[in-house]
């Protein structure tokens, strides 16, 4: 049976060329810092994000929950958006591990939150209070439709950061596709946050990994910090390998994705019994709604399932569907096809 999966962009297995990369791969202790893959990509990260240093860690929640931990003591309070990754899919690590204390503000349809409420949100100097330490952004925002934060945003949180004496970081995890649709320099995205973690094991294809980058003092804590969770791995040039491919060769393929996300939705927004807001595809994260009262998210993706169409249902009537490296234009036509039937049926 054909599968088309749009379950997620995690489901991307490495290239031929990472597969090669994996086999030839020098590699050494990366815990004593003598892994010369490992050292490469660091290097290659740090530069492509105009940052000192970066640490490669095992997954986009590892890197996010080091970078609290480094940024942030026990009884500090992080402020970031209800919609975060870091808030609502990471098990609550930076609380349950670290004693970090979430500052919960309302993120906004594109996925900002309001600079005032951002603000307003910041402790005075008070004993009754936690420590305002950090402000945590995501770019793209997974849950408010993979919409990409512009750079004059970013940068305009940074400046309230600086006027408070706070830290900025950001759950980069596909900053990248931002990058790449808003047609800039991933540089510009980050260039005033002090710490940014973004993923190779996304749409760029690598099979596991992320990366944090930061300042020097930055990435000497979040090393110990990466330790103390487990995360000091030993001849890890294996999977560096890998994500030096991701890097080379994997970031402007992204706009192939794009495209065809918003093939896919043009199309779903053609069939009866779906509803589809198409100003809001803007990278490869697409949500719809199930509009027919009679069929339910979940009973409209097991119909799809049983012809190879793999997508998620997160809520009673709403699908998420999230195109990657295995997803061509010719399979977008076939799923389309699938969703008619399945909602004939």
């Amino acid at each position: 049976m054909r599968v088309v999966d749009l379950r997620s962009d995690t489901i991307t297995r490495p290239t031929p060329a990472m597969r090669r990369a994996m086999a030839e791969a020098e590699v050494g202790d990366d815990v004593f810092g003598e892994d010369p893959t490992v050292n490469r990509l660091q290097e290659m990260a740090a530069e492509r994000m105009g940052k000192e240093a970066a640490l490669f860690v095992a997954s986009g929640t590892m890197g996010n929950l080091v970078s609290l931990l480094a940024h942030c003591g026990r009884g500090d309070e992080v402020i970031l958006g209800d919609q975060a990754h870091t808030y609502i899919y990471e098990q609550g690590g930076s609380a349950a591990l670290g004693g970090i204390h979430p500052r919960v503000v309302p993120n906004q349809p594109d996925g900002t939150m309001d600079l005032q409420q951002i603000e307003d949100a910041i402790r005075p100097d008070n004993e009754h209070f936690p420590r305002s330490r950090l402000i945590a952004l995501e770019n793209t925002h997974n849950r408010c439709y993979g919409t990409p934060i512009t750079a004059e945003y970013t940068k305009a949180v940074s400046q309230i950061a600086r006027r408070h004496g706070l830290k900025v970081h950001v759950d980069g995890a596909r900053i990248f596709n931002a990058a790449i649709a808003l047609g800039v320099d991933v540089k510009e995205l980050v260039a005033d946050v002090d710490s940014v973690m973004f993923c190779l094991s996304k749409g760029l294809a690598a099979p596991v990994g992320s990366v944090v980058c930061g300042t020097r003092e930055f990435i000497a804590q979040a090393r110990r910090t990466r330790k103390v969770v487990g995360g000091g791995m030993r001849q890890a040039g294996i999977l560096a390998a890998a994500g030096i491919v991701a890097l080379t060769e994997m970031v402007d393929r992204l706009a192939e994705d794009h495209a065809n996300a918003r093939r896919l939705a043009e199309g779903l927004a053609n069939i009866d019994g779906l509803s589809v807001d198409l100003d809001r595809v803007s990278t490869n994260i697409l949500y719809f709604d199930v509009t027919r009262e009679t069929l339910t998210a979940q009973e409209l993706v097991d119909r799809l399932n049983a012809e190879g169409v793999r997508v998620l249902s997160t809520g009673p009537r709403r699908i998420r569907a999230v195109t990657n490296y295995h997803v061509s234009a010719d399979d977008i036509d076939y799923a389309l096809g699938v969703f008619q039937r399945a909602l004939r049926a």
